[in-house]
């Protein structure tokens, strides 16, 4: 059988090794009812015992043509005790005494999952399982079914759980929990790899690793016992510099999802990369940097109210008319062309950057956070610029302004 492997294309399999533990008597058949079983469920919890099966079976010997359905017990043994050499806790042991003779198959003749697991990881020759601790107690268990099929156990590595800020395991009351939920939240892959690697554990004092970086250094024996604690600040933070270190190119290719899920009708490549690379400073996560691209991708800017009825009054005005003339005649669109068209009228109204830039900045972009006002226009376009500073003169003058609250 070729990979991938499916477990219900196994079932031959699974029933064969059953067979073969109950020849053995390494198995045997468990004939008690549901109801019987809840019964001694019930009397354990009043006698204040674990529940656990008290092996009514384990020594029975079914008579010929008993036609009864009965499920496949593990015998279990009943002395001594299993150890595990975990690859983070280290040796944990268990008495033998406390593990009780787990079902391997349903009476329906479906195997459960311990037993699917041991024999898929030994017919599978797997070398290494490494999973959450919150399985542990399920080891000692898998170890004696491994020994019973005559097969050597791989070497277990139990992680420690996650735990959200309430240092309780990570749920869905926490926010998100699974890879696609942060891939929508605009994280990139790389960035989650890091974050994931580094709860629980270290190299010195090194935060960010590329994906080479953590195959070359990342070893289970520095793996710490204790649960991490999911930060979200941190995981925005090293989002963060992801985002900054990206190449321009990639990061238009990792936004433009966001972007036409939004509806944008997109400029070509270059043009976008341009405007996201003005963008790129302020944003943490793919989400954010969409976000902002609002007003670069709009048809029609909307002023925040407070912005325009700041800036976009009647003084505010005459500088965007005195601005939009001043851009019209420029011979040259670039940020130096710009800042001197800029300070020419600094000097000849008598006006610091702050008082003529704001109102430029809010009839271009609707509110007064964004980037630079010469790489906005720059990006824009001397078309663009002087369409939206005659759009703002037109709407505010004729009270008909889009103000969004």
């Amino acid at each position: 059988m070729k990979a991938p492997y499916f477990q219900s294309q196994r079932t031959a399999l699974y029933e064969e090794a059953g067979e073969r533990l109950l020849s053995q008597g390494k198995a045997y058949r468990c004939y008690c009812t549901p109801e019987e079983l809840q019964a001694k469920r019930e009397t354990a919890q009043a006698e204040g015992r674990q529940p656990a099966y008290d092996g009514t079976c384990r020594d029975y010997t079914p008579e010929p043509g008993d036609t009864r359905p009965f499920t496949v017990r593990f015998k279990s043994p009943k002395e001594g005790e299993t150890s595990i050499d975990d690859l983070i806790k280290g040796r944990v042991v268990f008495q033998n005494q406390e593990l009780d003779d787990l079902i391997l198959v349903r009476s329906d003749g479906s195997p459960t999952y311990n037993f699917c697991s041991v024999f898929d990881d030994a017919d599978l020759r797997i070398s290494h399982v490494v999973r959450g601790d919150d399985h542990l107690s399920n080891t000692p268990r898998q170890v004696l079914i491994f020994q019973a099929l005559d097969a050597t156990p791989p070497a277990f590595a139990h992680l420690p759980l996650i735990l959200g800020p309430d240092r309780v395991r990570l749920s869905k009351r926490h926010g998100a929990t699974s890879v696609t939920a942060y891939r929508e939240m605009g994280y990139l892959p790389d960035a989650l790899v890091n974050f994931i690697a580094r709860l629980g554990w270290s190299h010195g004092d090194e935060e960010i690793f590329s994906r080479a970086e953590l195959i070359q250094k990342f070893h289970l024996a520095d793996v710490g016992k204790s649960a991490g604690v999911f930060n979200a600040e941190k995981l925005e933070w090293l989002n963060f510099q992801y985002q900054q270190a990206r190449e321009p190119a990639h990061i238009t290719q990792e936004v433009k999802p966001f972007l036409t899920d939004k509806g944008y009708s997109l400029p070509d490549d270059v043009q976008l990369s341009r405007m996201l690379k003005t963008l790129q400073p302020r944003a943490k996560t793919l989400v954010e940097l969409a976000a902002a691209s609002h007003f670069y991708l709009t048809e029609t800017v909307t002023f925040e109210e407070k912005a325009a009825k700041k800036f976009l009054t009647q003084d505010g005005l005459t500088i965007v008319e005195k601005v939009r003339g001043k851009l019209k005649t420029a011979p040259d669109w670039t940020e130096e062309a710009l800042h001197a068209v800029f300070t020419s009228l600094m000097e000849e109204l008598e006006l610091k950057l702050g008082k003529i830039a704001q109102p430029i900045r809010v009839a271009l972009t609707g509110g007064t956070a964004s980037p630079g006002i010469f790489e906005v226009m720059e990006v824009l376009g001397k078309e663009q610029t002087l369409a939206r500073l005659d759009t703002a003169l037109t709407t505010v003058r004729d009270g008909n302004t889009n103000v969004s609250a």
